[in-house]
């Protein structure tokens, strides 16, 4: 299997999607955000003096998945048709469970745009909270499925 952002010669390229078929692409991806219980009170309670969390992260993802290839430099720019960001409080964590889904008509796919909307999303959180908790931790950023194009559908185990 060769990797398709590098040339001949090994260099870092822009794929050329010219010759691929326009169909419809969605990707879904999660994360995570562990915090203190306390901080996870505050958030859930809603007392963040900068105002409310997952709102505010909902947008971030938005924004984060619209702004992907200025973010990631060999992305290509899509016509995005739709970016939706769920945030969920999880007591077990604790902390919030991040899901964004992301949808293209289009030549290549979309699963860098969810992944950064999730990202965003975590960051956003970690932001807005950072000043009681700087503990927190972001991780389990990945794919859960990718649907569309030559490759098909991925769905994660």
């Amino acid at each position: 299997m060769s990797l398709t952002h590098f040339d001949t010669k090994g260099d870092a390229h822009m794929v050329d999607v010219s010759d691929k078929a326009v169909t419809d692409r969605v990707a879904v991806a999660a994360g995570h955000i562990n915090m203190a219980p306390e901080t996870f009170d505050i958030i859930s309670e809603g007392r963040v003096k900068k105002g409310n969390v997952l709102s505010v992260a909902r947008l971030a993802g938005i924004m984060g998945a619209k702004k992907t290839p200025d973010l990631i430099p060999l992305c290509h720019p899509l016509p995005v048709t739709k970016v939706a960001v769920d945030l969920t409080l999880d007591p077990e964590l604790p902390g919030v469970q991040i899901e964004a889904t992301v949808k293209t008509t289009g030549q290549t796919g979309v699963e860098m745009e969810a992944l950064t909307a999730v990202s965003v999303a975590a960051l956003t959180v970690y932001d807005m909270v950072k000043a009681v908790d700087k503990s927190m931790q972001i991780g389990g950023i990945r794919i859960l499925l990718k649907d569309g194009g030559k490759s098909g559908r991925y769905e994660a185990q």
